[in-house]
């Protein structure tokens, strides 16, 4: 465990409890000046400091009590900073209600003295959260910048493969480009020349390396090592309290989604085949029927200003352009977008040409054979000649496909998941890819945040098979706020 990590999880305790101990005050003031509810004049109710701060101090000693059980003081760097917040607002919410039936029964049961007004434990609520959210957020801002500096020190990790730094690039680029950790050495019962990170060859030189503490965690891929070696090592790990972890294969992962359930009274292990099911998939449509409202509704006088822009560039055509789609279960549909290609470039499959007949279609195949930074089946023409200047900027921007929010209310997509491909794109699926076209296509996901055009066609299917696999409204949630980071960073 490094200092710093202890520090900064430790620092949120003091923190916290400070925050929600002000909140109380807070509240009180804003509830002096208003009851908060539009249209509604409710009296003012009150409570004097003294009693306000014995209630302040039970309700600061809860919220660290809840967050503390719920691990919200985890000394582990979390990478999921949505989730954390996701979880502030949850279990204040909860706070919430535990305190409110603690004031209240005390109160009737062992001492009738002072009561603290509703509106004020519903003000300090909204204001724990919000500064409970914020200290966070600061944190993770400062360690983030310490740890990117080098000013604090990162993870140091111990790699154990027998694999090729060529085959296991992705893996040591993503870790590489990571704000906590460096990868300093490999394991295996022999050497490989090409990897070029310092070797220990057996399970003593490791236990030397784990047993001065210069190794902060394992991770296994691979190995020549037997059983009864990898037990030792698993077993040094949890004597010299070093985090050992391992990257899973597919199954490994869909094995994480199993329930148990029966076939009359014969009691079975069932592999679903994703989260998205049931509730979720309610949930999920749901929030894409409001969110996409939203959205057209906010965005609506820049259709007008784009379409402007569009026509006068390029009459001929029209502003949307339909391109023909895959979707889920195989079904073909006209993905909406923006048109940011001359009229006379555009493959007009949607709009009653046949293949063979339309020149476009010969014109894309010469750019994707000379010009593509991609490999076939997804493809990137580098300087596409057919596009306008104003498409050039949509795409740049991804507002060429602020029409797909159409697709969305018309439940052919969904806001985040697999990306949509061409027909001719889908001929050249394997068969595990297939997976890929058992839920709604997308107009975000897995792939468009990480790795987005430099993942070749099986690395993207892998990202949005996990997403698959691994559903959740948080993964959903922290999918649309990374694609705003990457739009607008462009990375």
């Amino acid at each position: 465990m490094k200092h710093h990590e202890l520090t900064f999880s430790a620092i949120k305790i003091p923190l916290d409890f400070f925050v929600i101990f002000f909140s109380f005050f807070l509240a009180k003031q804003i509830r002096l000046i208003s009851d908060g509810i539009p249209g509604l004049y409710l009296p003012v109710q009150t409570i004097d400091t003294w009693y306000l701060s014995v209630f302040a101090i039970f309700g600061s000693i809860l919220y660290i009590t809840l967050f503390a059980s719920h691990h919200l003081y985890s000394l582990q760097i979390s990478h999921s900073k949505v989730a954390e917040l996701g979880d502030i607002v949850r279990y204040s919410i909860y706070w919430f209600l535990f305190f409110s039936v603690g004031v209240y029964l005390w109160n009737w049961i062992v001492y009738s003295g002072a009561e603290i007004p509703r509106l004020i434990i519903v003000f300090t609520t909204i204001l724990a959260m919000f500064w409970s959210m914020s200290v966070r957020i600061i944190l993770n801002f400062i360690q983030s910048s310490l740890l990117q500096n080098n000013i604090i020190a990162k993870r140091n990790i111990l790699l154990v493969s027998n694999k090729s730094e060529t085959k296991m690039s992705w893996i040591l680029k993503d870790i590489s480009a990571s704000k906590i950790y460096n990868i300093v050495w490999y394991a295996n019962s022999s050497p490989n020349e090409n990897i070029s990170l310092k070797f220990y060859d057996g399970i003593s030189k490791i236990e030397k390396l784990i047993s001065h503490h210069k190794c902060d965690e394992i991770l296994y891929i691979d190995s020549d090592f037997n059983k009864k070696e990898l037990y030792r090592l698993w077993e040094l790990s949890r004597i010299y309290g070093v985090r050992y972890r391992y990257i899973t294969n597919n199954f490994d992962i869909t094995k994480t989604n199993t329930t148990l359930s029966l076939i009359n009274q014969t009691p079975v292990i069932e592999i679903q085949n994703t989260p998205l099911e049931n509730w979720g998939r309610i949930l999920k449509r749901v929030f894409d029927i409001f969110a996409s409202l939203f959205i057209l509704i906010i965005t609506f006088p820049f259709w007008i200003i784009i379409a402007i822009f569009i026509k006068y560039e390029d009459s001929e055509g029209p502003v949307i352009y339909k391109n023909r789609r895959i979707g889920q279960n195989w079904i073909i549909f006209n993905c909406f977008k923006f048109r940011y290609l001359k009229w006379k470039f555009c493959i007009k499959e949607s709009y009653g040409t046949e293949n063979e007949t339309d020149p476009a279609i010969e014109i894309e195949n010469n750019l994707i054979k000379n010009q593509s930074k991609r490999n076939w089946p997804l493809y990137k023409i580098h300087e596409d000649p057919r596009k306008t200047k104003i498409g050039t900027f949509l795409e740049k921007y991804s507002l060429d496909e602020l029409p797909q929010f159409l697709n969305v209310l018309t439940w052919e997509m969904s806001i985040v998941g697999p990306r949509p491909h061409q027909p001719r794109e889908v001929q050249k699926y394997e068969q595990y890819q297939q997976r890929l076209l058992t839920v709604k296509p997308w107009i975000t996901g897995m792939a468009q945040v990480n790795g987005r055009e430099e993942n070749n066609f099986v690395k993207e299917a892998e990202l949005d098979i996990f997403y698959i696999e691994n559903w959740s409204f948080i993964l959903d949630l922290k999918i649309m706020l990374k694609t705003l980071s990457v739009i607008f960073n462009r990375k």
